[in-house]
């Protein structure tokens, strides 16, 4: 028997059974034996009897919810509608349009949905600016206007007028009908300085989306009316016009068709902007997530250090409260399991890499009591080129099904590689070199060092802060072949400095165009508090300076809370 939000999420997650990432090669496999009859889909049928099932489907709704299917249509993809209409109960249909909102959601953490918000304000202004004879969203400028927002450009002709054609669309000058072009500087999944051109032939006021830029033209079917420049003199004849093998009806240009006009380029954009953007898709994860009763918190950060000359290592590091997570006690030991599903997307929904994990952590009956007062740390790091991602993680605590989960903008700087650059610095609890067989393999570790970063950046007075920081594109002297770097240190509050330290080249041991900085700075005699540390490197030779800072809270040493890593 299938739970309703279970049923729910199989119908919306677009024909797959995901309901949770699944993060063992265990529940894989458990996965794959038990998909089919779990399967809620319609059996094969043939067309007759499925088009009957879906107009029957569609009577038989209460009208809110076909009005709400009537509104989304353009948003809303064929699966998700087919989905939808398969749901037998209202209590089901609900949570359906909860999930696809959801699925939409820029910020799933928010108690307000902008995209809901907009979508809506939308609809509204284009059934008020577009209507004629119809509701304005059905018509293409109220769906363009809906997919799109509004234009950066118009250019508008109510009444058409006269028209001189630019060089490529033939020349000469002709008389059109009412026509506008709508300019977009750019569109995601479409490309940039997007022209859209509507034309209104009848005269009703009702504008279609053409690609035809000679659509308008009021005089093509008038002999002798509305010229081309070939055509003026003799060189093609109107009637070539609606021969034409690049999709439009303009007059042949002086010298023919440029083969750098590509009719499929221009279909393409055709077709593209009248669907909506691939970043209102959704991933299965985080949607089935949403409706989980008990949400498991936890704080995360990324870090960027260079790897190579174009992509960067991220360090992508969770930590949460052992308070949180559910223990069992068993032989003397008090344990807690979970499963770490991360994955990193770019805009167009492609998968650029995923990792999955089961972590444990065990602690003595004797001392279970005390580690509640702890935190638990988890890193995985990652090579990616620089742009713009996806990064969304999924944590669910095996024993008691709360799961945590984080969508969210994932963007990797480009280093630069001429001149001075460096790394995200990172304020660490630990700092230690490891072992030769140890360098750049497993958690926190970051080239020769072990860095284990300070999530959510609050100190005890007592503890240890330590620095860590990349510096590349050093300049090398010629004669010595070694870089000449001092690096300073400064923490202020309020503006104010209450501390600062400099290392001069003398004490930084600087081989090679890169040098790693790694330090402990005093904060024994800061009151508690908010502070800023900067650190500020200076190259010598080519006298280029960089600056990296960040925030960080002072407690007081009775609130110390180290994390201990799974």
């Amino acid at each position: 028997m299938i739970g309703p939000y279970r049923k729910i999420i199989l119908l919306m997650s677009l024909g797959s059974l995901v309901f949770l990432p699944l993060l063992t090669a265990q529940d894989s496999s458990a996965r794959q034996s038990t998909a089919a009859p779990q399967d809620v889909s319609p059996g094969p049928v043939d067309k007759k009897n499925a088009k009957r099932r879906y107009s029957k489907a569609q009577k038989e709704l209460r009208f809110d919810y076909a009005e709400w299917l009537r509104d989304t249509t353009i948003i809303m993809t064929d699966d998700e509608r087919r989905a939808f209409l398969q749901l037998s109960t209202n209590e089901e249909r609900d949570q359906a349009i909860e999930i696809f909102w959801n699925r939409r959601n820029p910020e799933p953490e928010s108690p307000t949905n902008d995209f809901k918000e907009e979508f809506y304000r939308r609809l509204a202004y284009a059934d008020e600016r577009f209507a004629s004879g119809v509701a304005g969203r059905n018509t293409d400028r109220g769906r363009m206007y809906i997919l799109w927002g509004a234009p950066d450009e118009i250019d508008s002709h109510p009444t058409g007028g006269t028209y001189d054609r630019k060089f490529q669309e033939g020349g000469g000058s002709t008389t059109t009908y009412p026509w506008e072009m709508w300019r977009y500087r750019h569109l995601d999944d479409v490309g940039e300085n997007i022209e859209i051109e509507f034309v209104d032939p009848s005269g009703s006021g009702e504008y279609h989306i053409t690609r035809d830029p000679c659509e308008k033209d009021a005089l093509a079917h008038v002999p002798g009316a509305g010229l081309g420049q070939a055509e003026i003199f003799g060189q093609s004849t109107k009637a070539g016009r609606f021969t034409n093998t690049n999709g439009t009806t303009c007059p042949v240009p002086m010298g023919g068709i440029s083969a750098g006009r590509n009719g499929f380029d221009s279909l393409d954009q055709y077709f593209k902007v009248q669907h909506a953007p691939t970043h209102l898709k959704d991933l299965e994860e985080r949607v089935s997530a949403r409706i989980v009763a008990n949400p498991l918190a936890f704080q995360y950060r990324t870090d960027f250090l260079r790897a190579t000359s174009n992509t960067a290592l991220v360090p992508i590091t969770v930590q949460l409260r052992n308070r949180d997570l559910s223990f069992q006690g068993q032989q003397g030991l008090q344990s807690a399991r979970l499963e770490i599903y991360g994955r990193i997307s770019d805009l167009g929904g492609k998968v650029i890499q995923k990792f999955e994990d089961v972590v444990t952590r065990d602690f003595p009956a004797s001392l279970f009591q005390t580690s509640q007062e702890l935190s638990s740390i988890y890193q995985k790091s990652v090579p990616l080129r620089s742009g713009l991602y996806r990064l969304d993680l999924v944590i669910r605590d095996t024993q008691s099904g709360n799961t945590g989960v984080l969508s969210t903008a994932l963007r990797v700087p480009h280093f630069e590689e001429e001149k001075l650059d460096a790394s995200s610095l990172i304020l660490a609890d630990q700092i230690e070199r490891v072992a030769a067989n140890q360098i750049g393999g497993g958690q926190f570790v970051v080239g020769a060092y072990k860095v284990r970063p300070r999530l959510g950046l609050e100190f005890s007075a007592a503890d240890k802060l330590g620095i860590y920081l990349q510096l590349y594109n050093l300049r090398v002297d010629a004669s010595s072949r070694q870089t000449k770097v001092s690096v300073g240190y400064r923490i202020t509050k309020n503006g104010e400095e209450v501390w600062q330290g400099v290392e001069t080249p003398e004490h930084l041991h600087q081989h090679g165009e890169q040098l790693t900085v790694e330090r402990f700075v005093p904060i024994a005699g800061l009151a508690a508090g908010k502070y800023t540390i900067e650190v500020s490197a200076i190259d010598l030779l080519s006298n280029e300076t960089i600056i990296r800072s960040t925030e960080f809270t002072v407690k007081a040493a009775a609130e110390k809370r180290n994390p201990t890593v799974f």
